[in-house]
């Protein structure tokens, strides 16, 4: 691993991610390497990717970054129990220092309080103020928690035929995702449709909104982020970043942060409302309180304004 104020030319061997430089470094690209569970995010992939993205800011030749993901979806949300999942959760000796520290010990809903704030708010929040210009390039399914990770790029660019959906409050009873963004980058009737539906719009969709960019052919998505990286990176750093602040602080006078802030307290009132209902077995709903089962369910649907 690798943090502020250490060489950020040091080889690191991350275990989640890929990170490859380009055009003699002025370009990082970070790429999602759990292809297998289709880059679900685990705790080990979220720490690393924090270290990753403090590795490119802390490495003074770097002028943009890219967030990618290997296999044939960009991610498809948080880690809901895979093997890595499951270990490093619980004690023993694969467990990830982050269970049992930063709130972890305390009680059901404080400890989630605590940990999401850390883990899955305030390190996106992180990554959106970088130091440096930032691209998502997505392809496949952008999912739930995957949007929060391509939110917090500067820019998007999509590959034809990706799909972004926020499903947790049709499959999980939850509302929304802990970054909510959701009505910043859909508007607000529309993000209210695509929560309370599950449906999703697709990649020219998305760009016809402004939430996306550029939509490229899928099997030309990595060379031609990098030629959209390559123009950026001509730019000045300077001009860059205050060009990117400009644009944020903009955003956060108009009551983005704050928004946030509040959104992802309203999020940690329905983990409780459903740790309560459960009697503490469940931190979201379940099948047994009318939720679809998220392991079979269908997959989502465009939202096609002509279609209920």
């Amino acid at each position: 691993m690798t943090a502020v104020g250490t060489d950020p030319t040091t080889p690191v061997a991350y275990k989640y991610l890929r990170y490859e430089t380009h055009d003699d470094g002025t370009i990082a690209r970070i790429v999602l390497n759990r292809p297998k569970y289709r880059n679900a995010q685990n705790r080990g992939l979220l720490v690393e990717l924090t270290e990753a993205f403090l590795r490119a800011e802390a490495d003074d030749t770097v002028r943009v970054v890219i967030l990618a993901g290997d296999g044939p979806v960009f991610s498809s949300g948080h880690d809901l129990g895979s093997s890595d999942y499951q270990a490093e959760r619980n004690p023993g000796p694969d467990q990830h220092w982050s269970y049992t520290c930063t709130g972890a010990t305390h009680d059901a809903v404080e400890s989630r309080f605590h940990q999401e704030w850390h883990y899955f708010y305030e390190n996106t929040r992180r990554w959106r103020n970088l130091r440096k210009i930032t691209i998502a390039q997505v392809h496949g399914n952008v999912f739930s928690a995957a949007l929060m990770l391509t939110w917090a790029c500067d820019l998007i660019v999509a590959a034809e035929g990706t799909q972004f959906a926020d499903v947790v409050a049709s499959r999980l009873g939850m509302c929304g995702v802990e970054y909510f963004g959701h009505p910043w980058e859909f508007g607000p009737r529309k993000a209210k449709e695509l929560l309370l539906t599950g449906d999703c719009l697709d990649a020219e969709d998305a760009r016809a909104l402004g939430m996306v960019s550029k939509v490229f052919p899928a099997d030309e998505l990595g060379d031609r982020t990098l030629d959209f990286a390559r123009r950026i990176a001509q730019v000045p750093t300077m001009a860059a970043l205050l060009v990117k602040e400009s644009v944020n602080q903009s955003q956060d006078a108009m009551g983005f942060t704050n928004a946030l802030d509040a959104c992802f307290t309203i999020h940690q009132l329905n983990h409780a409302q459903w740790t309560h209902l459960s009697g503490g077995r469940a931190v979201v709903g379940t099948p047994e309180f009318g939720l679809p089962d998220w392991k079979t369910a269908p997959p989502v649907q465009r939202a096609d304004p002509h279609r209920p």
